[in-house]
Order: structure tokens, then sequence, then C-alpha cells
């Protein structure tokens, strides 16, 4: 383990993140406390693995990882009652940052953002592994020392994920168009399930779960993290209500040129997304299986799909609601589709692309 980590780390909040920083930190023996409101959290997260209670005992760095109203004041006490680095996990960086103009020691503070999470909450959702290959923004502010910086990004580093160095402003706006602004245009979609038939409703199918499937976060979590950074939000929602006008015209006069334009627009964002390990977005074919409701019948096409050699990408799950069997997408690279297809064709499958 690299030496330039401070020693102990004090994690304030044993939620999701806090209990699994904690646990990935540990993995790599380093020495960890642990904070919370809720006693009954600590106590969890101590049995996990993840620490042990902070007693008062003196701190090298400090990682506030609370929801994100109280960002702000939690960071604001670790420097006022600490002489430690001190960082926090929240999803934006400037609101807080705010909070802490003029406050005494504020070159110790370095944001932090690693983007990493699940549905789910609290200690007992942790994983160690909850970092592993993922993002972590770092984002000094002009103030932060150079030796505090360098401790916030080993600090991501030890929990197994990389490096993003930003500006708090830039990481909010970036934010805003990979994070909060898919969320809420989720909730949307959502909305307009919630009345609708049974009948309509039973033809949902894989496109509509990938669609709407962020939508069933937090409702209270989202509030904080959305007003948080509402000025990169709202304008980045502007735009998309002048693109919906656009849209509307499109659709209501049967206007396929323009129809085209922004279909063709939203390709060439998908293609935008970094593919694996950071590298450009390659070209993927689906191959579609069906498969039986019984155990063991994933384990057998994962195994036959792997006996082909043929490197799987994504995969989805899309339940029949009328028989008893499942289509599972399989997303491979282009030019691999069709010996994937022939190759599960000829171990008895059925499949279609």
């Amino acid at each position: 383990m690299d030496e330039r980590l401070p020693q102990p780390v004090l994690i304030v909040g044993t939620g999701l993140l806090g209990t699994s920083l904690g646990l990935a930190l540990r993995r790599r023996h380093v020495e960890v406390l642990l904070s919370d409101v809720v006693p009954e959290h600590v106590r969890t997260a101590t049995g996990l693995g993840a620490g042990h209670p902070h007693d008062g005992e003196a701190v090298g760095l400090v990682v506030v990882a609370v929801p994100p109203d109280h960002v702000g004041p939690e960071v604001a006490r670790a420097l006022a009652e600490t002489d430690a680095v001190v960082t926090d996990v929240g999803s934006v960086k400037t609101a807080p940052l705010r909070l802490l103009d003029g406050t005494a020691g504020i070159e110790r503070y370095v944001g932090g953002h690693p983007m990493a999470g699940s549905e789910r909450s609290g200690p007992l959702a942790a994983s160690a592994a909850l970092f592993d290959g993922r993002p972590w923004a770092v984002t000094p502010h002009a103030r932060s020392s150079a030796a505090a910086t360098e401790a916030v990004q080993e600090l991501a580093r030890t929990a197994g994920a990389s490096v993003v160095r930003l500006s708090p402003e830039e990481h909010d706006e970036a934010v805003a168009r990979t994070s909060h602004l898919p969320h809420l245009l989720s909730v949307l979609v959502a909305g307009r399930l919630a009345d609708a038939p049974t009948d309509h409703l039973a033809l949902s199918g894989q496109g509509v779960r990938d669609v709407t499937r962020v939508a069933g976060g937090d409702p209270a979590l989202w509030q904080q993290i959305v007003t948080g950074n509402s000025a990169a939000v709202a304008g980045l929602l502007t735009q998309v209500r002048d693109q919906l006008d656009v849209l509307i015209d499109a659709v209501t006069t049967g206007d396929r040129g323009t129809l085209g334009e922004i279909l063709e627009r939203g390709v060439a964002g998908t293609q935008a997304i970094p593919g694996k390990h950071g590298g450009p977005s390659r070209p993927t074919a689906s191959v579609f299986v069906s498969v039986p409701d019984h155990p063991g019948e994933l384990a057998r096409l994962f195994a036959d799909a792997g006996a082909s050699g043929v490197n799987i990408e994504d995969v989805h799950i899309d339940h029949d609601p009328a028989r008893e069997t499942g289509l599972v997408e399989l997303v491979v690279d282009e030019t691999r589709s069709d010996h994937l297809h022939d190759s599960l064709e000829s171990r008895g499958w059925e499949t279609h692309r």
C-alpha cells in the first residue's frame, strides 16, 4: 500500500458507500474508523469487517459519506475538529463548496465522487468490490493543497477505482449530463406507466424496462441531488424541452426528415459513450435465446456460449408473461454474432437475431 495515504481513515456515514469504502480499504490493510448518527449502522459495518468504531482517536483522512444535504456541514465539522485531509463521496460538488467559503482549513478539503452505487442502500448492501475499475472524480478547488489532492487520489486508487481529475464546476456539469438528466427523463417515462391500463402494461418489453430502471431510485435522495445541482440540471432540461417541441412538431406533421435527424442524433449519442476499458464504443449485435424458467438453465446457456469462444459484452433478460420462459439477449461483437448464433443452435438452443 502507498504510504501517501494518510492513516487512520475515518469514514463518517456507514451506508452503502461508506461501508463499501471501509471494506475496500480494509482489504488493503488500511486502518479504518467508522462513525454514523445511527449506532446500529456502525455496529453492522463493524460486523462486516469495514473498520472499528471511532472513539476520538486522531485521524489522517476523513471521508464524509452522508446524504447530499449534510455533506457541507459534515465537511466543515471535520475541518474544525481535526487536522486531517477531508474529502466526501457526494454526487454534487459546487453546492457544498459554497457553504465552506471562508472556512478555516479549507485547503485540506478536496471533493470526491466515486461513480459507483446500487439501487439498494444501507451497510448490508455494501461490497468491497463496489469501486473496482470504476471512475472516481477528484475535484480540488482553487485553494486545495497539492498534498491533500494527492491523498484523495491515493484513496481512490487504494479503493480500486481509477481517478478522473475535474474542477467542481466541470464535475457538476458532467454528472448533470450523464446521471441527473437521464434519471429525470427515466422518471417522466415511468410516470406514464403508473396509471396505464393493465392490458397496455402486458405489452411491456425489455426496452421500457431499460429506459425506466433507474426511475426506481430513492425519491428523497434524488430530491437532494437534483436541487443541489439545480443550475446544471435546469440548463439541460431546457435544451431537452426545446428539442421536445421540435420532436412534437415533427411527429404531428409527419416530418420524417426532422424526425430522422433527431433519431440519428440519438444513435450518435449512444456511440459516444465510452466502451469497455475506456476505449471507443465498438459495433455490437444481439443474439436472442429462449431459455426455460428452470434452475440451471442460465448456467447451461452461459457455459455453451463460453464454449463457442465468443465473449459476451452484455446480457439482458426479458421474461415472457405468457409462458414459462425468458428471452435472454446476449450482446456480442458484431463480427461474432453469426458464429454465436450457429454455435448455440447446434447445441439445441432456440435463437434469433
